[in-house]
This record gives C-alpha cells, sequence and structure tokens, in this order.
C-alpha cells in the first residue's frame, strides 16, 4: 500500500478523497492554485504545493516528485480522464490511480468508445461522426451534437431542425476546443425524454470486472445531472443483470482497471437501452452507490492502484435500501441558472460533516427511522469552508448532499430535511430548487426522463417575491444593529412623548422593500409592513438571529458585509441592502431594455464580442458572449439602434451587472 498520495484536483471532491486516504493511515499532499490557497482541501491535507493550474501536468508531476508520493488521485474534471496525463505519471515512476491510458483513450473519445462497445456486442444509439460523416449533411432530427473527447454534458447541443445544423456546430466546436482542447465532433439520433441511467463497474489488474449496480441520473437540466438515485425506481432485477452484464463487457472491450461508469440511454416506454459513453473516473454521484453497497469506492481505487485483487465477486454485490444526492451550485435559478458567485460569509451543512462512505455511516441518530426500524444517513461531501471566495474559474457545484434510508420514500424526505438546514449566506445558491425538485409529485412516483425537469421549470422556480415576514426580520435586524457612533444615527426612534417610527428601505433581489420600525427589537418593538402592524422581538445567537413577529418564531442564519445584512432559512438566502433615508437611487442591474445599457448577466470573461463600436445593430442580435464556469451566456441587444458604446473585449474579466455595451437610438 502507499504510503502518500498526491490530489490532483480541488473541492469536495478533493476533500472527500483526503478522509478516505487518512482513514487508510496514508499520507495526502494538495496542489492549488493561488486563488485557492485558503480552499478547504489545503488546510485538511497534510501537504499542499501551489501550481500554476490544475490542467498544468508538469507542474502537478513536479509537486508529486517534490513531495515523495508514490500515486496520484485525479479526482474527477481536470486530467481525470486525460490519457497523457496518465502517460506521463507513469514516465515519472508515479501510479496513476485509475484505468490504463489506453484505456482513457479509448473510452475518452467517443467515437472511438461507440466502435469498441459496438464490437464487443454492446448496443448503441444511431449518429455519425467526425472526420469521416459530414456532419453538416445530417438530416435525421432532433439530433445531438456532442464533442468527442467531452463530458459533463459540456458542448453538448440539441438541434431540431436544419436551419438551427449551422450554428449549433459552431458553438459546440468552440465549446469542445475551450473545455477539452479537441474540437471533433459527433451527432446521433436524439432519443425524447428518456430515462439516463448509468452503471457502476470496478475492475483489477487480474481479469476481475464486476458491477455495483445502477444509479437513475435523468434528472437534468442542459444535459447537467441535479439528482441522481441507487437504485433506480425504473430498474427490475432483470433488467439490472442485463444491463450490468453490457456494462462489464464494454470495459473489458478496453482492457479497463479501476472504478468506471457506463453510462446508458434508456427508453422508458420500451426498456431498450442504448450505450452512450463510459466515463474513466469517479463520477459525482458515486456516493449513492457508496450507500446502497457498503463499499468505499476510493479505497477500492487506491487498492486496485495499488496492484491488490477485488476482494468480491459479482455474486457477493448486495443493494441496501435507497439513497439520493443532490447537488449545490452557486447558480441562481431565477436568473435562468447563471453562475453566481462571492465569499462565503456564514456557513451552516446539515449532519456531522461527515465524508467517509460505507455502512458504517449508517448508525443511530441520522434522522427519523423508516418501516424496518433503521434511521435515515445524510452525508455531505463539501468543499466549502466560511470566508473561502466562490469565483467563475471553476465549476459552480459546491458541495453535494446525500441521504439514505431503507426506502425510497423515506430517503427523499430525509433529502428535503437536511436541504432545509444548509444555508451558503454571501452566494446565491440552487437549494431551494433542489428541494421544489426533490418533492415534485412525478419525481415522488418515480416518473422521471431527462425532459422532466424543463417541462415543470415554472412549478420549480415561481416568479416570487420575498415573504413579508423575511422582509420584517431584516428591518427589524437593521434596527438593532449599530449604525455608527454619532448619538444622531441611534434608530431607537427616542422623542418626548411617544416613540418615532423608522422607515428603513431595503433592497433585495426581488425590488426595495419598505418597512418601519418602532421600539427596540431587544425588548418591545411594533413593525409595520404593508398595512400590516405586528409585535416584534428579535435576539443574536451566535450567529443566528431569532425573530418574533406576532407571536410566531423563526430562526435565521444572520451574515453582514458592510450595508447588506444576508438570511438564511428552510434552505433559503436574502441579501438586503440597507438604505435609512431618501431613494435607493440606481442599483447594478437596473437598467431596463429602454435605455439601451447592456449588463453582464454572470460575473466571468468576455469570450466574443460580436459587434464594433458604431456598428448598427437590430433587438436580439448577439453583442457579447460571457463564459463562466465552462458556461456562455450570449447578450444581445436590447433595441435597435447604434452601439455607441463597447467597452470590453475579449478576454477581459466582468463583473455580475458590468456594462458590456451601450446601444443608442438612431434619432439620439
Amino acid at each position: 500500500m502507499f504510503d502518500r498520495v498526491l490530489i490532483a484536483n480541488r473541492g469536495e471532491i478533493a476533500v472527500r478523497i483526503i478522509r478516505t486516504l487518512r482513514r487508510l493511515g496514508i499520507g495526502s499532499v494538495a496542489v492549488h492554485t493561488a486563488s485557492d490557497r485558503d480552499a478547504r482541501h489545503v488546510r485538511e491535507a497534510d501537504i499542499a504545493l501551489q501550481v500554476p493550474k490544475y490542467l498544468d501536468i508538469e507542474a502537478i508531476v513536479g509537486a508529486a516528485r517534490d513531495s515523495g508520493v508514490q500515486a496520484v488521485h485525479p479526482g474527477y474534471g481536470f486530467l481525470a480522464e486525460n490519457g497523457a496525463f496518465a502517460r506521463r505519471c507513469a514516465e515519472a515512476g508515479l501510479v496513476f490511480v485509475g484505468p490504463p491510458a489506453e484505456a482513457i483513450d479509448a473510452m475518452g473519445d467517443k467515437i472511438r468508445a461507440k466502435a469498441a462497445v459496438s464490437a464487443a456486442g454492446v448496443p448503441v444509439v444511431p449518429g455519425g461522426a467526425e472526420p469521416h460523416d459530414a456532419l453538416e449533411g445530417w438530416r435525421d432530427f432532433p439530433a445531438l451534437i456532442k464533442p468527442s473527447a467531452g463530458g459533463g454534458g459540456k458542448g453538448m447541443v440539441l438541434v431540431r431542425s436544419a436551419t438551427e445544423l449551422a450554428g449549433a456546430i459552431e458553438s459546440a466546436r468552440r465549446t469542445a476546443l475551450a473545455a477539452f482542447g479537441d474540437g471533433t465532433l459527433l451527432i446521433e439520433r436524439y432519443v425524447e425524454n428518456p430515462r439516463h441511467i448509468e452503471i457502476q463497474v470496478l475492475a483489477d489488474a487480474h481479469g476481475t470486472v464486476v458491477h455495483l449496480g445502477e444509479r437513475e441520473c435523468s434528472l437534468q437540466r442542459r444535459h447537467q445531472k441535479i439528482i441522481e438515485e441507487a437504485p433506480s425506481p425504473f430498474v427490475n432485477p432483470e433488467t439490472r443483470a442485463r444491463m450490468g452484464a453490457a456494462a462489464v463487457e464494454a470495459a473489458r472491450a478496453v482492457g479497463y482497471v479501476g472504478a468506471g461508469t457506463v453510462e446508458f440511454i434508456v427508453d422508458g416506454t420500451t426498456g431498450a437501452y442504448h450505450f452512450m459513453e463510459m466515463n474513466t473516473r469517479l463520477q459525482v454521484e458515486h456516493p449513492v452507490t457508496e450507500l446502497v453497497t457498503g463499499l468505499d469506492l476510493v479505497e477500492l481505487q487506491v487498492r486496485v492502484a495499488a496492484g491488490e485483487p477485488l476482494p468480491f465477486g459479482q455474486e457477493d454485490v448486495r443493494l441496501d435500501g435507497h439513497a439520493v444526492e443532490a447537488r449545490v451550485y452557486a447558480e441562481d435559478p431565477a436568473r435562468g441558472f447563471l453562475p453566481s458567485g462571492g465569499r462565503v460569509l456564514a456557513l451552516r451543512e446539515p449532519g456531522a460533516g461527515g465524508h467517509g462512505p460505507g455502512a458504517g455511516d449508517r448508525g443511530p441518530g441520522g434522522g427519523p427511522g423508516a418501516a424496518d426500524g433503521r434511521a435515515a444517513v445524510v452525508r455531505v461531501d463539501s468543499g466549502l469552508v466560511e470566508g473561502g471566495v466562490v469565483g467563475s474559474e471553476f465549476d459552480p457545484m459546491l458541495s453535494k448532499v446525500i441521504a439514505w434510508a431503507p426506502d425510497r420514500g423515506t430517503a427523499l424526505r430525509a433529502l428535503d430535511r437536511a436541504l432545509a438546514r444548509t444555508a451558503v449566506l454571501g452566494v446565491v445558491t440552487n437549494v431551494p430548487f433542489l428541494r421544489a425538485l426533490a418533492a415534485h409529485p412525478a419525481v415522488a412516483a418515480g416518473e422521471l426522463d431527462t425532459g422532466l425537469v424543463e417541462r415543470v421549470l415554472p412549478e420549480l422556480v415561481p416568479d416570487v417575491g420575498v415573504p413579508d415576514e423575511v422582509v420584517a426580520a431584516a428591518g427589524l435586524a437593521f434596527h438593532a444593529l449599530p449604525q455608527g457612533a454619532d448619538p444622531w444615527e441611534v434608530t431607537d426612534g427616542w422623542r418626548v412623548g411617544e416613540r418615532a417610527w423608522t422607515t428603513w428601505r431595503l433592497e433585495s433581489r426581488a425590488g426595495v422593500h419598505a418597512v418601519q420600525v418602532r421600539g427596540l427589537p431587544e425588548e418591545s418593538a411594533e413593525v409595520l409592513i404593508n398595512g400590516e402592524k405586528v409585535a416584534g422581538h428579535l435576539r443574536f445567537d451566535g450567529a443566528d438571529l431569532v425573530v418574533t413577529l406576532g407571536g410566531r418564531t423563526e430562526r435565521y442564519l444572520c451574515a453582514r458585509q458592510g450595508d447588506t445584512l444576508w438570511l438564511g432559512r428552510d434552505g433559503g438566502s436574502w441579501a438586503f441592502t440597507r438604505h435609512l433615508i431618501g431613494d435607493p437611487g440606481d442599483r447594478p442591474g437596473a437598467a431596463t431594455a429602454g435605455d439601451g445599457v447592456v449588463r453582464s448577466p454572470m460575473p466571468g470573461t468576455v469570450l466574443i464580442v460580436k459587434a464594433q463600436p458604431g456598428e448598427r445593430v437590430s433587438k436580439g442580435q448577439p453583442l457579447v458572449v460571457v463564459e463562466a464556469m465552462k458556461m456562455e451566456h450570449t447578450v444581445t441587444a436590447p433595441r435597435d439602434g447604434v452601439v455607441s458604446e463597447l467597452p470590453v473585449q475579449a478576454g477581459q474579466p466582468v463583473d455580475m451587472d458590468g456594462v458590456l455595451a451601450v446601444v443608442t437610438s438612431e434619432e439620439t
């Protein structure tokens, strides 16, 4: 067994790997960029070394040599499916904790992968691929364009007609080149609303290949998984055996060693399945498999990499109970799921914060029990830390909340309770969206397909403002917080006679709210909002704000940043900026289409500038493409006119609501 392992990754997966290495008595070495020097994985590792980039192969190999490790674990993303990195590790005398480079190359290229598994008798989706097939001549719609070297849904474009094809190819190729350094594309017949089911496989260097059952990954948006579960509510034992055998044959076809995942598109009506791709690495959703099998996949990866045989055979694999995972992203569902960012001002995560998988996690105290008396268990894999900065450099996934229970219904309810206890203040997250999705009737019934989320999206992201009680709580909090040293700034409203009302104008992402407060909130106060007057009281309990309004008490996680107050409750969070006197004035992003100001919808980098100063443009014409967290967003002209200002250029970083262009009317 190894003495020390370097983790060529960051965030929650690096933290999760460190935990298993520590349990095995193996030293851990973290790498980090300059912007990640205070990240959680850096703090938890035994040794941490700085590298220019996580994609810098020579720098990471150099860090491995300098730290005296025997092996390198790539996690997922970055270099995890890079055959050149696996070869370079071997050249340097390092064990790559993953499959052979040849298997990575074979399965990393979707075109070669389809040919290899098809030859092994595994059914594949009909399609064509470059360079031999001309994508421009494809006529079987709807169709899906994919980067041959890609993964994680990046660069995938759905095309429904020939008129969309040229633009889709251009967008997919650009994303493929930027994300994977390879612009080769393939096109496949698009299966409408299928189920996305994947099989976890394990193989050792002694010829044993097994599967650990399936994961249901049909809850997706823009080809990105959101909630995953194991086992699938759709798959019966006979189908599991057939798909598992096909996955094992796919792995054998390329001489696979280690942990990998074979992904299938499944017709939800007929049950017919087709090979889609194989991920030659650990998957983001691997914890649900760990919780239903009682196995630690990272431990098995390390043991296989060290030359040990798998300690069990296919007949020994048992699935116990049900597990569901939700991915917490730094994104704003109310703004079309655009990436968000900021500093983590306060953090609360459910459970004990443990990352270690396996049957040992299913002890008492995890939550309400199910029919067989065993308690539900919550696990959190997180890379978050208070004070950390969430920027636009990396993928927006922050953490994963996973729940296990003896049955699916109890697991879903445990997941909802865990998400309700999740709070990340300072960064907008998708937690309320996850709660709504997990509670949707179709999800509860197990009636899933890859188009479900898009069809029910208005139900999951309702167009509602901030609840009155939350605005009132913010008003009470501002009223109680010290405003300055000047006695004239004291907001208790003291007057000869009775106290006066103080009007607070609080600005949130939903608009500007007015709330009036009279009295001392810590003792006895009155709150007037929307014409309704109620008694109010608050107290600070550590980082919590305990607010009583009209006899009802709520507890909020609370954090202050200058003139902005963040409150978190039930998985949601709200930010309020105070304006004690007068109108709040212009706020970032408040420009309307009529004024011609074009602002960035997210913090990121200008990828392409499609217009020139002085150019006449039409409403809806693309002006600038902004990229953040490997996601592109095209910003268009808000009206007909002339581009009078264009203060950005390709490669320039921009803040959320930063001005990208100004379109002036012809008359002006």
